[in-house]
């Protein structure tokens, strides 16, 4: 496997932007919980990443409310569908740990969800930051709660950066 890397600016501070065989396979924020050690990342070469800068620039314009980029995620049959239940939250939408447990069929399963919700490896374009504890409130997140209620307003109209 090929990997390489490249650091964008955004309205969060640097993001770096990774990729596994020309799909992106990581987007870790400044102090991110379970960020990869730097040597994991690759060669830096910003060559893949045309595509993925476009579209983050269109989302953080307020233009791109879908994200349509080849991703290679690596995780767990788990963590897989737990992803993909992520990329069906509307933007703009929240949904609760126990409902996405539900949506896998298992409604019990709130807590693994969490677990699996947090070691998402491309935040953002996987919108982890939709999912909000059982009342509502903002719960953890890897960019820390700060980032996730400003991504939450800005997706919901409380205006751009």
């Amino acid at each position: 496997m090929r990997k390489q890397h490249t650091v964008v600016d955004s309205p969060y501070g640097p993001l770096t932007l990774v990729a596994t065989d020309g799909a992106l396979s990581g987007l870790y924020m400044t102090d991110q919980r379970h960020r990869p050690p730097e040597e994991t990342f690759g060669a830096p070469d910003d060559t893949p990443f045309a595509e993925t800068t476009a579209q983050l620039g269109a989302y953080f314009a307020g233009e791109l409310k879908e994200f349509t980029l080849d991703l290679h995620l690596a995780g767990t049959p788990f963590q897989h569908e737990v992803w993909n239940q992520l990329t069906r939250i509307p933007y703009g939408e929240t949904r609760t740990y126990g409902e996405l447990a539900t949506a896998l069929g298992n409604p019990k399963a709130s807590r693994a969800v969490g677990l699996a919700n947090g070691r998402n490896p491309i935040g953002i374009i996987v919108p982890c930051h939709r999912v909000v504890g059982a009342d509502g409130d903002l719960t953890g997140y890897g960019g820390g709660l700060p980032r996730k209620r400003r991504l939450l307003d800005f997706e919901r109209g409380a205006g751009l950066f």
